[in-house]
């Protein structure tokens, strides 16, 4: 097991950044709220992080904590500029605010490192310091899920004006899904920077909303799970196509639209509808479990 372990372990801290990725992009979309803006604070949370390790030899979790409070404030800003637009147009917006910052690291000078980006952002990150961090989040998520707060969300989601009018503070909810998108974006670009002790603007730009997006799909969009089961998949997919080479894109392309038109819940809802299927051929007749 250790040897496994071992041998995989760069597939295995870009599970759980991938998955704080595909979350930063679950979150909003739990609320009803078409945003990107997860992926312009996962560059804003690489550039911080790496800046403030090389130039002032921060030590990680407080590299971290400086890229997700600046992407939380940036997100909030964006959720009362954007506050108007929703749908494809926010959606949109969000995507423009992650190719301006791309723009803005090329011609950044010696902050930024241009084009080249910046290299020898050396941390004490471990991997289970990764893993630590993402199963706090997870477990908080997870409960955002459930009870009166999940309720709340899922009705911000699914009517927000009958939401409204039962005294659920839909705006609040929205605004906060920014915030908490870009500290979850933040976190997984400055975790993904330490461990790897470099990063350019070819690492943030469009591939990242397109990986994010390609996780919610097939994983499920609904809960934090689903970002999970997709964060592995598309994590590991790579090494268990190596056999067809250069057809690894048609193969994405075809999982994604498959998933997309027979299974839109993602494999998360084929999972939960196995289960209640399961559980009621197990219930007794006439009877409750």
């Amino acid at each position: 097991m250790t040897d496994w372990f071992d041998a995989n372990i760069v597939l295995i801290q870009s599970t759980f950044v991938s998955l704080l990725l595909a979350l930063s992009i679950q979150v909003p979309l739990r609320a009803g709220v078409f945003s990107f803006a997860g992926i312009g604070s996962y560059g804003v949370g690489a550039y911080t992080a790496a800046i403030v390790t090389i130039n002032y030899e921060w030590p990680a979790f407080a590299a971290i904590a400086a890229g997700v409070v600046i992407a939380a404030a940036i997100g909030y800003l964006l959720a009362l500029l954007l506050s108007r637009l929703g749908g494809l147009y926010l959606g949109m917006a969000t995507i423009a605010y992650s190719l301006i910052f791309s723009v803005f690291v090329i011609n950044g000078g010696e902050l930024t490192g241009g084009a080249q980006g910046l290299f020898g952002a050396i941390s004490d990150l471990t991997t289970g310091g990764v893993i630590g961090v993402t199963v706090v989040v997870v477990v908080l998520l997870a409960l955002s899920e459930r009870g009166r707060i999940g309720r709340r969300i899922a009705a911000v989601r699914e009517d927000p004006e009958l939401a409204m009018s039962t005294g659920v503070p839909v705006l609040a909810i929205r605004q906060l899904s920014f915030v908490v998108s870009g500290a979850l974006g933040a976190c997984a670009g400055a975790m993904n920077t330490l461990l790897r002790s470099t990063v350019s603007p070819d690492e943030i730009g469009f591939q990242l909303v397109v990986l994010a997006l390609t996780m919610i799909i097939v994983g499920g969009s609904r809960s934090w799970l689903g970002a999970f089961i997709g964060a592995v998949i598309f994590t590991w997919l790579p090494s268990v196509l190596e056999f067809v080479g250069d057809w690894q894109t048609v193969v994405y392309g075809v999982l994604v639209a498959l998933a997309a038109i027979f299974v839109p819940g993602g494999l998360l809802g084929v999972l939960q509808q196995g289960y209640r299927r399961w559980r009621r051929r197990a219930l007794p007749i006439g009877g409750t479990a």
